[in-house]
């Protein structure tokens, strides 16, 4: 028994260095896009991010970064939390094979024989290393997600329920269920996913304490659904929620001081908890006395949220939804900012509300007690419009097009129960989970977004170079699912609980999960990494396919010790092809554009400039620049979808490092939650022709009833009058600031017009019209280059292009080919000397979609400022910036997209005519190639087809500017009869 634990302990931490050292050599150096730049930022310096938090994972991340040398090692080390969660992971998946393994070969309380620890050591490395490898886990388990330590707090909680196993009916065995419940506290300060594992924990406690039968099989299925729900609702918003109306109470009713409500709700808890445990040692209730520490013992784990209130308190630069009291700290946990979508029984996407209900009233926190902002509204339905498990549910015209993909949809009729679960089983589950599924133990076509499985090896022939030379090409030969079916049958004949409770496990951490999300049918990104813990789960039946290999083995070979040998060396081959197909695809340990795209576009700004950024990956890497690696921090970055709320316009009219306060007329009265959310357009005939915009800013900070409409019953709203806004401009001011281009001096004018198109603005548009009228030009303003040109709300023709972002200018320019005007000698300055690319030039570096967005867009502004140059007749510094871009971005690393047609013209025009044609035909080729293969995959693949058709469409018009009418005439035959092809 002693060799045996000591041999499970060394192999099992020989597996755990194995993945330790795969995870840190592949590890990325910097910060990633999406979350991860948020992530580093907000742990290196205890910031709050985005609802509902990840505080346990902040504060770890906290503690990995002070080991950093400098502040460009920071990201490293916050990464390297997510590297040895995964290896941890991957440990605890190692014993918990082995402890199954153990069970099937092995009688209770009997020590294995040399073939069985050979077999099971075997059966837990095949499993644990195929996990390593698997293409969702070592995604996160390379990045400063919060996903590698949510699947840790799985592992780990199901590995200790097994031990406990072992050990129920020894004194103090209830103390691995009250560590379970600790872990589980903890685990929702990652992230909410371990939740899921509890009902198979549950019936790992039901078989070992009870006779199963069917009826105690619901029962406990019921119970662990009711801890689910009660951790989930009960605990988590739960407690809260019930600590908010107590606090409102003793202030607004009593007149108590503020959080004399809360210092009464914990005394009542405590009080409480107290009782519990004193009357279970009292009756000698040992469930109830264990139930009551597990409870204690969750809320001990979940204290780690404490954090999110208490910094917030210190208005930190990074402070979403500003949670520093309790109201707003339930809101964040709610994430009521991000809305509500039906789960078991809801209306559908064209159902229309019959009437409108009031729900809860809502409070925020006043100067000395809570003030009403009234009652949330929610609409009410018709019955005849909803259905049980409504998926079709999303309004949006873009999610109608896309369900209609998936189901066939009638204009008019509402979608039937049948329709809702053929999306729910064709999308939802099939394409967003089992594609998933298949990616990670059968093979992966590619790295486009909606790429399928591969399934019998690769055959490259008549592919696209993007996707038959795709390092995220890969193929398993279906390998790692074959030994895991045999693993699940093997399990299922010898120990059917056991796989009852594996599968458990697998169904509510994939399946389930997928139920729950009901997702939309569009997502920006894949979304394989939440349902980690299903691969997890199935690679334990990896793992067993070792035992069931051997037992298959056994008909030939006689001796235990070598058939278990025999099966692990040929099961090793499954975490081999893994390791072998994912390395190139998985390796971020030379990738940097991801800080060097932020600190490009910070460079683009002149100093002490606002800036307004986009979404997730224009602004979480620039939040890391600025937080970390304290670069540029005079740029004040605004994140438009954000001003549409309250707390993050107090936080721009505070200052940040070395950027100023925005300078705004408007008060908190004026864009509080609920004020002005949006103003509608109702037209005025008196002010048809225009508003000074600085006139209308003054109307609505006054709630001026020549702005006032009535909107429904007794709601009164303010509108604009007008779609036509001037700007009187001081000429010689602007001039003396010097930040126009001498050769547009003469063009400044002394009044700025412009027209916007919306139908009514957003706060976001009311803050930024009211940012133009009280700047008075003595802070440079920027749009990023990639935000929507609909919150551009018609300034467009004043712009200057000084590199990824547009400055608003007093320059009116009326340029059909683009935003504004470019000033040269600023852009040149930026692009040829500023601006980093580094890596962009090795072949050995994997970038998806998210990075070639950013190349794309950095080489269309190369190609605009080659052209601006060639137009001014400077052909020498023309080829100069067109050489040096295919340099820093070449094709061979970086693909064609559908800004590189325009350097066709443009190298003809500088006088290498071959070169041009050159471009010109392989971009074709490359173009027809494409079309051809994402026709043949359908109409997922709609922004594929329409980015090369948009490619033809450039290259037919690039072949007449050079001289090529034949050949413009081809590619417009063809793609004429692409166009053909997408109408059919």
């Amino acid at each position: 028994m002693t060799d045996y634990r000591k041999i499970n302990n060394i192999v099992g931490w020989v597996v755990f260095l194995i993945a330790t050292a795969v995870y840190v050599m592949t590890l990325e150096p910097t910060a990633s896009y999406w979350d991860a730049g948020e992530f580093i930022a907000c742990s290196y310096k205890l910031l709050v991010p985005h609802p509902p938090g990840a505080p346990f994972y902040l504060l770890l991340g906290r503690i990995f970064s002070m080991f950093a040398g400098d502040v460009t090692q920071v990201a490293w080390w916050v990464n390297l939390l997510s590297a040895l969660c995964s290896s941890f992971t991957v440990l605890f998946l190692f014993w918990s094979i082995t402890i199954l393994s153990r069970r099937l070969l092995v009688k209770e309380g009997v020590a294995p024989t040399n073939g069985n620890t050979v077999l099971i050591m075997g059966a837990g490395a095949v499993g644990a290393l195929a996990y390593t490898f698997t293409d969702s886990a070592w995604f996160s388990a390379v990045e400063a997600e919060v996903y590698a330590m949510s699947s840790f707090f799985t592992a780990i909680v199901f590995w200790a329920m097994l031990r406990w196993e072992s050990k129920v009916g020894e004194a103090l065995s209830d103390k691995w269920l009250i560590l379970i419940a600790y872990l589980i506290g903890l685990s929702i300060g990652a992230h909410l996913l371990n939740l899921v594992a509890i009902p198979a924990i549950a019936f790992i406690y039901y078989f070992r304490l009870y006779k199963p039968s069917f009826k105690g099989g619901v029962i406990a299925f019921l119970i662990s659904a009711v801890i689910v729900v009660a951790i989930l609702w009960g605990i988590i918003p739960g407690l809260p929620s019930l600590a908010g109306n107590v606090e409102v109470f003793f202030v607004n009713t009593f007149g108590l001081p503020f959080g004399s409500g809360i210092i009464v709700f914990v005394a009542l808890l405590v009080g409480a908890i107290f009782y519990g445990i004193r009357y279970s040692i009292k009756h000698d209730n040992r469930i109830l006395n264990t139930a009551i520490l597990c409870f204690v013992f969750i809320l001990i784990g979940y204290s780690s949220y404490m954090i999110i209130p208490i910094r917030s308190g210190y208005n930190p630069t990074i402070d979403e939804n500003d949670p520093q009291d309790i109201l707003s700290f339930v809101s964040y946990l709610k994430r009521e900012q991000y809305g509500d979508r039906p789960l078991l029984y809801g209306p559908q996407y064209n159902a229309q509300p019959v009437d409108q209900k009031e729900g809860a009233e809502r409070f925020v926190k006043g100067k000395e007690k809570y003030v009403s902002t009234g009652r949330k509204v929610e609409p009410v339905y018709d019955s005849k419009d909803k259905t049980l498990l409504p998926r079709i549910y999303s309004d949006n015209p873009q999610h109608l097009q896309e369900y209609k993909k998936w189901v066939d949809l009638r204009e008019g009729q509402m979608p039937t129960f049948g329709q809702n679960m053929s999306f729910l089983f064709r999308y939802q589950l099939g394409h967003m989970y089992w594609r998933y599924f298949l990616w990670n133990f059968v093979g992966r076509e590619g790295d486009v977004q909606q790429s399928g499985v591969l399934w019998f090896g690769k055959n490259n022939e008549n592919l696209p170079d993007r996707v038959a030379n795709s390092k995220a090409r890969n193929a398993f030969y279906a390998l790692p699912l074959l030994l895991g079916i045999l693993g699940l049958i093997y399990q299922v004949r010898k120990n059917d609980r056991d796989a009852f409770i594996v599968g458990l496990l697998f169904f509510f951490t994939g399946v389930a999960i997928a139920l729950y999300l009901n997702q939309p049918p569009i997502e920006p990104r894949e979304r394989d990494y939440t349902f980690a813990g299903s691969f997890y789960a199935f690679s334990i039946w990896i793992g067993l396919g070792v035992l069931g290999l051997a037992d298959l083995l056994s008909k030939v070979m006689r001796n235990a010790t070598a058939r278990a040998a025999a099966a692990t060396a040929v099961a090793l081959v499954v975490p081999v092809i893994l390791a072998a197909e994912g390395w190139d695809d998985h390796d971020r340990s030379n990738r940097y554009h991801s800080v060097d795209s932020a600190k490009n576009l910070l460079d683009s700004c002149a100093p002490n400039a606002i800036l307004f950024t986009n979404g997730d990956n224009d602004t979480f890497p620039l939040w890391y620049a600025q937080e970390v690696e304290g670069y540029r921090t005079d740029v004040r970055v605004a994140v438009l979808s954000y001003l549409n709320t309250d707390w993050y316009i107090d936080q721009m009219k505070r200052q940040a490092y070395k950027s100023d306060p925005w300078p705004l007329s408007l008060e908190n009265e004026n864009y509080r939650q609920g004020t002005n959310d949006y103003l509608p357009y109702v037209e005025r005939p008196q002010v048809a022709a225009g508003i000074d915009l600085k006139q209308f800013i003054s109307l609505v900070k006054q709630n001026h009833p020549a702005l006032q409409v009535q909107y429904g019953s007794g709601t009164t709203l303010m509108s604009f009058p007008t779609k036509n806004f001037f700007l009187n401009v001081d000429k010689e001011k602007v001039r003396s600031m010097g930040f126009i281009p001498k050769e547009k001096e003469g063009e400044i004018t002394d009044r700025m017009q412009w027209t916007t198109s919306q139908g009514l603005l957003e706060k976001k548009h009311l803050i930024i019209l009211d940012l133009l009228a009280t700047n008075n030009w003595e802070r440079p303003v920027y749009f990023s280059t990639t935000v929507n040109s609909a919150d551009f709300i018609g300034l467009s023709d004043y712009f200057e292009l000084d590199g990824l972002a547009y400055r608003i200018v007093p320059v009116k320019s009326n340029n059909p080919d683009m935003p504004g005007y470019i000033n040269k000698e600023v852009m040149y300055e930026n692009l040829m000397k500023k601006f980093s690319f580094r890596g962009f030039d090795d072949p050995s570096i994997f970038y998806d979609e998210n990075y070639y967005r950013f190349s794309a867009n950095a080489r269309d502004k190369f190609g605009k400022l080659a052209a601006a140059y060639l137009e001014s007749g400077d052909k020498a510094r023309a080829k100069q910036i067109i050489d040096y871009c295919f340099e820093q971005l070449p094709v061979k690393t970086v693909p064609y997209d559908y800004y590189t047609p325009q350097f066709i013209s443009l190298m003809n025009g500088v006088g290498e005519e071959q070169r041009a044609k050159e471009l010109l035909e392989a971009m074709a080729k490359s173009a027809q190639e494409s079309l051809d293969y994402f026709f043949a995959k359908g109409s997922l693949f709609d922004t594929e087809i329409q980015t090369n058709m948009y490619m033809l469409q450039q290259l037919a018009g690039e072949a007449e500017k050079i001289g090529m009418p034949e050949r413009s005439q081809q590619l417009q035959q063809s793609l004429m009869q692409y166009l053909q092809r997408m109408r059919r």
